[in-house]
């Protein structure tokens, strides 16, 4: 296990909850003053409990203490203007652990820090990431977060974790922009106390205990994704909270022993109704690589989560409702919700 005190190695190449008295607003993602966002969480919190998504600040201080996922990106290789790549952050004791880097990630994350006042979102505070595989969608941010906070003065690089094969690209990544660092460090921005802040950490895994800090306890677990030799999802505890994340799975038992209770479970999905309108050779890879809402319902029935939160949707012209409704025809009972991006629960 890499503990946070350890040196991680390098590429070898250049409380309760306050009482709501605030008068209920309709529900909506874009509500901006801070009275209407406490109504708001005082309102998804009657209707769907604890798990509903709400605003960080919006809760009472001694809640801030809990471990938050924040869903930065729930997109895929599709491009949705309104779904952003795949992305997320567990954020706890003032830091943020973030789980893949689709596109336009540090945006993202200055989104979630303006809009839910999450400082450990802000940009130079991005230094911990968690990566599922190597697919371009899930990696093609990985420029982003290691660059942009360190021109935003990120005080020490950002220590990054995956499968094998995610030193390489780092290295490649570093090699690729080595003009950019050339000029950031000998041109006339000041790079006095940061310098090495870009020269980003990898620790490779297979799968078990991979990182522990005074926060949070991160275990790598192996999925099994179409033809890549190695997978993984992650499970958090830390403060008090277990959450799950899939990344990119089809139907991996892995996932169930993993959670077993877990308070979220977040799970990638696609829809089995829609699945049956796709091109034979593209229903043999998605049923090879991904999960189906049928499936997920009894993953999640035997890993019995607090809360299921869908995540990098395949719709294929299905609708949120369309696959909370075949989850539900597909006999699960417990809560679920199809996230979008910048919810946090």
């Amino acid at each position: 296990m890499q503990n946070d005190a350890a040196a991680a190695r390098r590429p070898d190449r250049p409380g309760s909850t306050a009482p709501c008295t605030a008068t209920p607003l309709p529900i909506g993602r874009t509500l901006r003053s801070r009275t209407a966002r406490f109504a708001l969480a005082c309102l998804a919190a009657a209707l769907f409990g604890p798990g509903a998504p709400v605003s960080a600040q919006d809760t009472d201080p001694g809640a801030a203490a809990a471990a938050r996922l924040v869903i930065l990106g729930t997109g895929t290789p599709n491009a949705d203007p309104e779904r952003s790549g795949p992305a997320l952050a567990v954020v706890a004791g003032g830091r943020a652990y973030l789980v893949d880097a689709g596109p336009g990630i540090v945006r993202r994350a200055a989104a979630a820090a303006r809009d839910h006042g999450i400082e450990a979102l802000g940009e130079s505070r991005l230094d911990r990431l968690f990566i599922t595989h190597l697919h371009s969608d899930h990696t093609v941010g990985l420029p982003d977060v290691i660059f942009s906070p360190w021109v935003l003065d990120r005080p020490e690089p950002i220590r990054i974790f995956g499968p094998p094969g995610t030193a390489d690209m780092v290295h490649h990544i570093q090699a690729a922009w080595r003009q950019d660092v050339h000029m950031r460090l000998f041109g006339l921005e000041p790079r006095d106390e940061n310098r090495d802040a870009y020269l980003s950490p990898v620790t490779e895994t297979t799968g078990g205990p991979v990182y522990e800090d005074e926060n949070v306890r991160v275990t790598a677990i192996p999925v099994l994704h179409g033809s890549w030799p190695h997978s993984l999802g992650y499970r958090f505890d830390a403060r008090g909270r277990s959450i799950v994340v899939s990344g990119d799975a089809r139907p991996s038992e892995s996932l169930v022993q993993a959670c077993d209770g877990c308070d979220i479970l977040v799970h990638e999905v696609y829809s089995a109704e829609a699945f049956t309108t796709r091109p034979r050779l593209w229903q043999r890879y998605h049923a090879d690589s991904h999960t189906s809402t049928v499936e997920l319902a009894d993953i999640a029935a035997r890993a019995r989560p607090e809360l299921l939160v869908l995540y990098h949707q395949l719709y294929w012209g299905a609708t949120d409702e369309d696959l909370l409704q075949e989850i539900r025809d597909a006999g699960y009972t417990g809560r679920v919700v199809s996230a979008a991006d910048l919810d946090v629960y």
